[in-house]
């Protein structure tokens, strides 16, 4: 096993004779990965060519392998759910002498349950740097998650209607809710719009609303800081406690959106993407307070970090880079011709 460098690995050139079949969708899927699947198409479409890139339902895709002979079967999402069975789909892949990969976009908090794809596909990206490790097999891989140049980027905004002083949306997880109450002192101050199941406990600038992707481009462009705060709900993740280390989708995406970003962090990992000056971070409430007191007010700041961030996703950190990373590991490692 070993990790992707992906700033030392080339780009592939586009492969117009490949047909992917992308699948996903176990019984319980999560709207957020739906979001991704749909994302992760997108960068298919943008490599091969959207008549090459078919996505079916988990629980189709055999059949669909048999109809559509595809020569990539691509595999996303979570393996947590007993339901969705990846067993038959790499079977009949092999009958028809089709690449399999899985990419696990839930990792490392489902760590425990990887047994249940280790064994069948012919490659494995895992979401996570750290969390890859842990996979007892040869053929593993890095890939963090991305941006989509289609559903995500929006044109820079000027400060006019930025009436929102910290925004962050997301589900209240524990880790999250101890990180904001340390910040209650400073957030008490400032006109604050924290969203999402399990907040509005908070009080006033908090609320318990789900928002649809649309709905959080618009408040990432009515906002001057943008809170980026991990998640820690781990479902089979006790057999080695597997810290998260790899930033989630929503730091690439909110930043191809054109928000600011304060980054809350423990590792260093952010800086594997982006610089300081694009996405600052804190670990403390001293770091935050003074990150507010520099950017709040300074909207010249904020406007080049976050120019410089968008910047950046879009010349490396968007799905069809990663997908161009996928084809050059299988072609490096003899699954593919070059």
């Amino acid at each position: 096993m070993r990790a992707l460098a992906e700033d030392n690995i080339s780009v592939a050139p586009l492969c117009k004779n490949q047909r992917v079949l992308v699948c996903s969708g176990g019984r319980y899927e999560s709207q957020a990965n739906a979001q991704i699947r749909e994302s992760i198409m997108d960068g298919w479409a943008e490599c091969f060519g959207e008549e090459n890139v078919t996505a079916v339902h988990i629980s189709g895709a055999a059949a669909s392998i048999a109809h559509l002979k595809p020569t990539i079967v691509f595999a996303i999402g979570s393996y947590l759910p007993e339901s969705t069975y990846f067993g038959e789909v790499c079977r009949e892949a092999k009958k028809i002498g089709a690449i399999t990969v899985f990419w696990a976009t839930e990792d490392p908090y489902e760590q425990d349950a990887n047994y249940r794809i280790a064994d069948d596909f012919d490659v494995i990206f895992s979401c996570d740097r750290w969390g890859h490790n842990f996979y007892l097999r040869d053929h593993v891989y890095h890939l963090p998650l991305a941006a989509s140049r289609k559903l995500h980027y929006a044109p820079l905004t000027g400060e006019a209607e930025r009436s929102i002083d910290v925004l962050f949306c997301g589900v209240a997880f524990t880790s999250r809710k101890d990180i904001v109450r340390t910040l209650m002192p400073t957030l008490r101050q400032l006109n604050v719009r924290i969203i999402g199941p399990g907040w509005g406990e908070f009080g006033i600038g908090f609320s318990d609303a789900r928002i649809e992707k649309n709905q959080l481009v618009e408040l990432y462009q009515r906002s001057k800081i943008v809170l980026n705060l991990g998640r820690s709900l781990h479902f089979e993740n006790k057999r080695f406690m597997i810290a998260p280390s790899t930033p989630g989708p929503r730091t690439f995406e909110a930043a191809a959106a054109g928000a600011f970003q304060i980054f809350h962090e423990d590792t260093y990992e952010l800086r594997r993407y982006y610089h300081a000056k694009e996405i600052p971070s804190f670990s403390n409430k001293r770091d935050f307070d003074g990150l507010v007191q520099h950017y709040l007010h300074n909207a010249q700041k904020r406007a080049d970090a976050t120019r410089c961030a968008q910047e950046r996703t879009l010349a490396e950190h968007t799905y069809g880079h990663r997908v161009r990373t996928v084809v050059n590991i299988l072609q490096q490692e003899g699954f593919m011709a070059a």
